[in-house]
Formats: structure tokens, sequence, C-alpha cells
């Protein structure tokens, strides 16, 4: 089924549409969340229990999704994510926990798992690159200025148009391609910096 029936039969209460939306989207949102959580709550949370934690709460409130339509579902999905990030957020920074008691839950378990699948697609050395991959763009994007990073991620992995964008952001569709640009630039600069 093409993705505007699948959302179109989602925001109807079709549950199994839906799993198929999130199933589309994960790998999109694990990725959005990864960049946009940071290296300080990348520490203390598993980015896949943040995507688990997106989708039960979308899962919970398809109620509430009253526009269809495939970058409406798209973006309620990464909104939705964002909200997830800033409380995560928020409960580390607010000190909730005493630094003394907390104790950070390793995803080894679960990178172990990837990793014995990996293992019949790459050789060591390509898992290792990959990963080297991942940590350089994790870095170069922390480094970037916010608007940067939320014009590549609003354009790159939530697909939104240039005048969808605009609209988020409060800026013209030609303050939009620019600043895409400059940030697209950048990225590429700081990814040659550290490959």
């Amino acid at each position: 089924m093409d993705e505007s029936r699948l959302v179109l039969a989602a925001s109807q209460g079709d549950g199994a549409a839906l799993d198929e939306l999130l199933a589309r989207h994960l790998p999109g949102l694990r990725a959005f969340i990864r960049l946009r959580m940071g290296a300080v709550l990348r520490q203390k949370e598993s980015c896949s229990d943040l995507a688990q934690s997106v989708c039960r709460e979308v899962l919970e409130h398809l109620d509430r999704y009253q526009y269809p339509g495939e970058n409406a579902f798209k973006h309620w999905l990464y909104k939705t994510a964002l909200r997830k990030i800033a409380n995560r957020g928020e409960f580390y920074g607010a000190a909730k926990r005493a630094a003394g008691r907390e104790v950070r839950e390793g995803d080894d378990s679960a990178e172990l798992r990837l990793s014995n699948v990996y293992r019949t697609l790459f050789t060591p050395s390509r898992a290792l690159m990959a990963r080297e991959h991942v940590e350089a763009m994790e870095k170069a994007f922390e480094q970037m200025p916010q608007d940067y990073r939320e014009v590549i991620t609003l354009s790159r992995l939530v697909g939104l148009s240039r005048a969808e964008i605009a609209q988020e952001m409060g800026k013209s569709e030609a303050a939009v391609r620019n600043l895409l640009h400059r940030a697209l630039s950048q990225l590429a600069d700081l990814l040659d910096e550290h490959p």
C-alpha cells in the first residue's frame, strides 16, 4: 500500500496501517533522535528506547492525529520525538538523580544482538568504518549552530519542503534555502576535518 493510503487508513483507526507506517519511518526516526538528542543524552538514554517511546505515544494518541497526509504524519511523528528528547533532557538537566547513584544501563545486550546480525552483513573492518562514520557525523552535527541542525533534520530526515520549513522556523523560503546551503556546506567541511 502506498504511503498516502497508509496515512489515511491509520488516521481512520486502522492499527495495521499505523504499524506499517511506523515500521517504514523507524530507521529515519532513530537517526533523527540520535542526531537531535546530543552526546550527553546519548550517554544516559538509548536512542532505540526513545524511538520506542515515541512510537508508543503515537499509538496511544492516534485519535489526536487530524491531518491525513504523508508530510503531516511525518511532521507529527518527529514533533513527538522532539518533545520526548526535550523532556528527557530536562529530566537529566534538572539533576533529579544524584550523580553518585546513577548507573548507566548500557546497550551491551542490544549491541551484541545487533553485532551478531551485522556480522553476517559486514566484515569487522566495515562495521568499524560504519561506527566511525556515525561518530564523525554526530560529532560534526553537535559542533553546528542550532538553526543549522534544525534545517538539516527538517529537510533531510523529516522531509519537509522549503515552504514547510520556512513556516516551522519562522523564516522566508529564500532564507531557508540559504540556511540549508550554508548548513550542508559546514557539515561537509566538518566531516572533511574528521574523516
